[in-house]
């Protein structure tokens, strides 16, 4: 179902001219309590629409239509269990439907506040252990608020309640589809980037920048240049890799430009996460203005930003979403740069910018890869970021590769990697003592990459990964597991 995401200072007028079927209040990190919290035009709340409040969206309903919100003693993250209240009617029942009353189901939390009590005319229609309120319904519109995550994977029937809730209690017809959005994205990249104008494409390798190159392909043609940076923090053979599909399977345009040296040096002595990021997409846009100037017309720069990516970096109002982290490829650009820029997947998940991918004629391999953070093996060693450091992170991670695809687990995981930490550790090695350094690994499932859960790897394989990694990278002594979600911790480690 076609959806837009707007920032909660959007008014009802602005809102009703957009002719909307319903209405979703996202969840947020603060408390509806507290000055300046984010709030809603309360006319918004008296519009006929349905509407579905998740976790902070559930809190500011409840506040705004008469109940009490307070914080929790603890706050609650991670799995629970949900039972659905035993008689169920009107929207809840609708909301519910498929879910037995007596069958608890699983859920995600991850709230500072909670409910205390219910605003007038509202049901409670689930409850946990801990949460009394974790689904709640109005007596007769159709308002319904939720305290749990259902869009995260690991609320397992979450997309059940999803679909529910637009399908059943909005009624929306579901006809948005990848063939749908190709077609009014080329038509878009068509007005956007008029003849004769030249665009300038940033190849990582990734499924991200490669959707973006066939999509651009299908818009503008020849007009089309794929740059392949190689800044020497790439995964081991990532640039003959790009070479064989970009460049020879699938004949685009391919310019590689041998940077390494260049990003290697600029990293000499940073050890914050957020400045090496920095750094990385400064040097980034540097190397892509200096090539653009060899191009007669360039005048669009073209990046694989996802949704994501949006997210985590910058706020929709500038002030109150928190920023996680940098992207390279998100904000940040310099006044100076004469290139403007093209990010046709901006809107998109990665699972959608799969479909998309395929839908353009891709390889399903290629469609599937596991992503690749832009700043590379930099955020991958913790720490001052080296030749000889990258040697060792680039050798541990090819590794960790080659024995996750050679036990069939490459497709069941929505990443895994080896982390290089600046821990040192005694150890012994022919008879030797030894202090070297930490190699963690990092395996993970995640549907969008906004939230992930460890993944519980057999112990065989895990025990084949350690013993490669310390028999065969020089200056590891020592290998450890994370068994960290996200939240609270994030995928990357940088």
């Amino acid at each position: 179902v076609y959806s837009e995401v707007h920032p909660f200072t959007l008014s009802a007028s602005a809102l009703a001219a957009r002719q909307p079927i319903c209405v979703i209040l996202s969840g947020g990190p603060h408390s509806v309590n507290a000055p300046g919290a984010p709030d809603v035009d309360p006319d918004i709340l008296a519009m006929d629409l349905p509407i579905l409040g998740i976790c902070y969206g559930q809190q500011l309903l409840a506040a705004r239509l008469g109940g009490r919100v307070v914080p929790c003693v603890a706050h609650e993250y991670g799995r629970a269990q949900a039972r659905p209240a035993a008689a169920l009617a009107g929207v809840g029942a609708r909301l519910l439907r498929g879910f037995a009353a007596a069958e608890p189901f699983e859920v995600w939390m991850s709230h500072g506040d909670h409910i205390a009590a219910l605003p007038p005319d509202f049901v409670t229609i689930a409850a946990t252990p801990s949460t009394p309120f974790a689904a709640i319904a109005h007596r007769s519109r159709p308002i319904v608020g939720l305290q749990f995550h259902p869009e995260v994977a690991h609320t397992p029937r979450g997309q059940e309640l999803l679909e529910a809730f637009v399908l059943e209690v909005a009624g929306a017809k579901p006809q948005w589809t990848m063939a749908n959005f190709l077609q009014e994205a080329v038509a878009t990249l068509q007005a956007q980037v008029p003849a004769p104008a030249q665009v300038i494409c940033a190849l990582s390798g990734g499924v991200d920048s490669a959707v973006v190159a066939a999509l651009l392909g299908r818009a503008i043609g020849p007009r089309l240049h794929c740059i392949f940076v190689d800044n020497g923090l790439l995964r081991r053979g990532e640039r003959d890799q790009v070479d064989k599909i970009f460049a020879k399977a699938l004949n685009l345009p391919l310019t590689i430009v041998d940077a390494q040296d260049t990003f290697v040096a600029a990293l000499a002595g940073v050890t914050c996460p957020e400045k090496k990021r920095k750094a990385i997409g400064k040097l980034f846009i540097d190397v892509f203005e200096a090539e653009a100037k060899k191009i007669a017309g360039a005048q669009f720069l073209a990046q694989g930003t996802l949704y994501p990516d949006v997210i985590e970096s910058v706020s929709l109002t500038g002030a109150h979403a928190v920023t996680i982290k940098s992207h390279h490829n998100v904000g940040g650009l310099p006044e100076r740069m004469h290139l403007k820029l093209v990010e046709p997947l901006r809107d998109l998940f990665k699972d959608e910018v799969r479909a998309l991918g395929e839908e353009l004629g891709l390889p399903h391999a290629l469609c599937y890869r596991q992503p690749f953070p832009g700043p590379g093996l930099a955020v991958r060693i913790v720490g001052e970021v080296t030749a000889a450091q990258l040697t060792i992170a680039r050798h541990a991670d090819a590794i960790v590769e080659e024995c996750i695809r050679a036990a069939g687990w490459t497709t069941q995981l929505w990443q895994s990697f080896a982390v290089l930490l600046p821990v040192r550790s005694v150890g012994v090695m022919g008879d030797a003592r030894t202090f070297e350094q930490t190699v963690a690994l990092r395996c993970v499932h995640s549907s969008d990459g906004m939230t992930a859960d460890w993944a519980r790897l057999p112990h065989d394989l895990l025990a084949t990964i350690s013993g490669r990694v310390l028999g065969e990278v020089r200056g590891v002594g020592r290998v450890v597991y994370d068994i960290s979600s996200k939240p609270p911790a994030t995928i990357e480690w940088e």
